[in-house]
């Protein structure tokens, strides 16, 4: 498998898993541009598409995914690149901070981090994402707890 397939397979994935309610998505509206998250367990990842790109498959670790949006002449959202970094803290606010990768095919563009967790943990993200060009940031809290199947 190429890693065009890959990250095609990757995409298909993390859409597959908002839609059957897998994981924890949103989204925060910023005029130009909006912030769109989701939150799922590492195990809901393929084999395959883990090991293409170098990430762990365990109870244990969760996947955070952040895309940066804006609407194009057409009023239809379309992704934009930039940077994202972050912090997640546990109900305890043991701090720990996510280390992002940037994952682009075609014209999508993701933010993916991976994180520990505990079965039931509620999980408190704090997100910064710059959308490439511009001079602000724009800043995302969230909460989630993620259980094991």
């Amino acid at each position: 498998m190429n890693i065009r397939s890959v990250t095609r397979v990757i995409a298909l994935t993390f859409g597959l898993l908002l839609m059957a309610g897998q994981s924890h998505g949103g989204e925060k509206n910023f005029g130009d541009y909006q912030i769109h998250w989701s939150v799922f367990p590492s195990t809901m990842l393929t084999p395959e598409v883990a090991k293409a790109n170098n990430l762990q498959r365990s109870k244990s670790i969760g996947v955070v995914n952040i895309s940066i949006m804006t609407d194009n002449e057409h009023g239809q959202p379309q992704p934009v690149g930039g940077q994202v970094e972050g912090q997640v803290a546990n109900d305890i606010q043991q701090v720990k901070f996510l280390a992002f990768r940037r994952i682009q095919e075609g014209d999508a563009v993701y933010f993916i981090a991976q994180y520990q967790y505990r079965p039931a943990e509620l999980m408190t993200f704090n997100i910064t994402a710059r959308p490439t060009g511009h001079r602000q940031d724009l800043k995302v809290r969230f909460a989630h707890s993620l259980f094991n199947d």
